[in-house]
């Protein structure tokens, strides 16, 4: 039997936008594990108390992959607040999460 998705943050109510966030791995490579480290990281530094991050190994939950059209691993879905977008990657450089989940200004 498949375990559900595991849901790492739960985010408080705030006036400030939650965040919800996706993870999407494969089982327990390098990259991934990696992935999941920064994005823990990122989001209690920055995201405190208003983010809900859940991590989905596309191993166990290809259904959920293949309907968010997941072709590369580790993929980090923003889903809230809109725009949704997606980053793809280690998630090592802060700077580039912070900026695709609009929590950065791009510098001109």
């Amino acid at each position: 039997m498949k375990k559900p998705p595991k849901k790492i943050g739960r985010a408080a109510h705030s006036l400030q936008a939650t965040y919800v966030l996706r993870l999407y791995i494969s089982r327990s490579t390098f990259r991934s594990k990696l992935a999941v480290e920064n994005i823990k990281r990122m989001c209690e530094q920055h995201l405190q108390g208003r983010y809900d991050l859940e991590v989905i190994d596309i191993c166990q939950h290809p259904n959920l992959a293949r309907d968010e059209q997941i072709v590369a691993v580790p993929t980090l879905i923003k889903r809230l607040p809109l725009p949704l977008q997606k980053l793809v990657g280690d998630m090592s450089d802060l700077n580039k999460v912070l900026i695709g989940l609009d929590l950065r200004i791009r510098e001109q």
